[in-house]
């Protein structure tokens, strides 16, 4: 009867092993062609908001990338700037007006800012969002463009969440970026891929009992030749070069867990800061301490702006 027991559970797991690994082929291409979020009338009603509070000026913006695509956003700037820009980048399945927020405090204090919706996002061109991969060639040539048009005497990026993520990996090439704000980083696309395939409630479901799910996803997404989704890993560009990085998690981030933040906090080869913060959840780190949020990220690239 034991042994009878002990084949049936083992055919079981077998057979979810086998299905796992069948899931996470057929949603590997998914990952490159997320939903898209246009911009809604409620959201632009906010950006006026936000220029009109901070008697801000607004600009259309567009890069060309290096493959031809199209990427948007905006360009504001005060009347009495500091020569210091910060691009703001948005989160996956968002668009530029969800830094809007980041973009009402930094405006206050002098800051040029760009918000540029990401590859395959809001309304920039793009057949697929690849995480870091080609976006951060989408960064040098956003900052050359800015460069071209504008007095830059500083470049510094804020991101949340695939816009942390791009940032990191951006500064770690372009040498023209003196600082990041990453807020919910994955470490790699790889280990973040464990959190999905736990149902982002349990990495070690994701790394044992579903793993084939996570594995067969990156593999699917490799053989697109659209990404190599072994080299989309920000704790490899911290590693490349010692640029200065604050960080930001939230212990309520079941979508990408402080885990990650430690990881790229202990590769980071620059001057790091990590800041938890009690009580959030992913992507609102702001929303759970603004006042202090403000304070740190004025005060980091205050510090590198002098």
């Amino acid at each position: 009867m034991m042994r009878r027991i002990a084949l049936i559970l083992c055919s079981l797991v077998i057979a979810c092993l086998i299905v796992s690994a069948f899931v996470g082929h057929q949603i590997g291409p998914s990952l490159l062609h997320p939903a898209k979020r246009p911009l809604d009338a409620a959201q632009l009603a906010y950006v006026g908001e936000v220029v009109s509070e901070t008697r801000a000026t607004r600009s259309d913006f567009e890069v060309r990338a290096t493959d031809g695509a199209i990427l948007r956003g905006w360009k504001m700037k005060t009347a009495a700037p500091n020569e210091s820009w910060v691009l703001l980048l948005h989160g996956v399945g968002d668009n530029r007006a969800g830094t809007a927020t980041f973009a009402r405090f930094l405006l206050p204090a002098g800051y040029g800012v760009l918000m540029m919706d990401s590859r395959a996002q809001g309304v920039s061109g793009g057949d697929a969002v690849t995480y870091g991969w080609l976006e951060r060639r989408d960064i040098s040539q956003i900052i050359s463009t800015l460069k071209a048009s504008e007095t830059v005497q500083h470049v510094f990026v804020l991101g949340i969440s695939m816009g942390a993520a791009i940032a990191l990996q951006a500064a770690g090439s372009d040498t023209r970026i003196e600082g990041v704000v990453a807020e919910d980083p994955l470490a790699s696309l790889r280990e973040v891929a464990y959190d999905y395939a736990g149902f982002q409630r349990s990495v070690f479901l994701g790394k044992t009992l579903f793993r084939p799910a996570a594995i067969a996803a990156i593999r699917t997404l490799a053989a697109t030749q659209q990404i190599d989704p072994y080299q989309v890993a920000p704790e490899y560009s911290v590693a490349q070069r010692g640029f200065p990085i604050l960080l930001i998690c939230g212990t309520e981030d079941q979508t990408i867990p402080c885990r990650h933040a430690d990881s790229i906090f202990a590769a980071a080869e620059g001057p790091k800061q990590l800041w938890i913060v009690k009580g959030a959840a992913h992507a609102s780190a702001y929303g759970k301490a603004p006042t202090e949020y403000k304070l740190r990220v004025l005060e980091f690239f205050g510090d590198l702006s002098h």
